[in-house]
């Protein structure tokens, strides 16, 4: 090979290289802008992430104070109300206890001291009643009320206006304002 030859061929390497290493530095400056790019990238996705997670947070918080608040709630209704099933089963004392004074004739001296118990013993009942918010209802000449009231018949009365309690057969029953029992009535019809 002449000299000429080989200065060329120096010349095309020296280009080669020239050319090669532009290359490299465009590569390295797209691969730059390219990892500049997937760095906001991942830092938007990232502030998307922290902002479900804070979303997903606040949701959490939110559905543990209801579950908290639903808990309180059944809680202080089964505080409330422990009473009602003992309740029930004593409403069937109070009402032996009025039937028994219902029989027992006032006139009778000899019957006196034992409707004087039979009394007693019902007061004592009616005030345990009220300790522990147990209300009576005795509707006796009210309008009718189908939600505290019971019809067990009906009966013409020309004394008194329609839908009126005529007589109560059995008194109603509430615990803390929620009926326990319907008072069981008579009530008025038009003739």
């Amino acid at each position: 090979m002449s000299e000429q030859e080989n200065e060329q061929d120096k010349q095309s390497a020296e280009e080669e290289t020239v050319e090669a290493t532009a290359e490299e530095q465009a590569q390295a400056g797209d691969e730059g802008e390219a990892g500049e790019e997937d760095i906001a990238g991942l830092k938007e996705r990232a502030e998307q992430a922290e902002k479900k997670l804070a979303e997903a947070d606040a949701r959490a918080q939110a559905e543990i104070r209801n579950v908290r608040k639903r808990a309180e709630k059944d809680v202080e209704a089964a505080h409330k109300y422990a009473l009602e099933k003992f309740a029930n089963d004593l409403l069937k004392v109070a009402d032996s206890l009025e039937r028994a004074l219902a029989t027992l004739d006032a006139d009778d001296e000899a019957l006196q001291p034992a409707r004087e118990g039979t009394e007693l013993t019902l007061k004592a009942l009616l005030d345990v009643f009220r300790e522990h918010n147990i209300e009576q209802i005795n509707p006796e000449g009210e309008v009718f009320n189908p939600e505290w009231h019971e019809a067990m018949t009906m009966v013409a009365r020309d004394d008194m206006e329609p839908n009126r309690v005529v007589d109560v057969l059995e008194k109603g029953y509430t615990l803390n304002g929620r009926l326990l029992r319907p008072a069981r009535v008579v009530v008025s019809k038009a003739e």
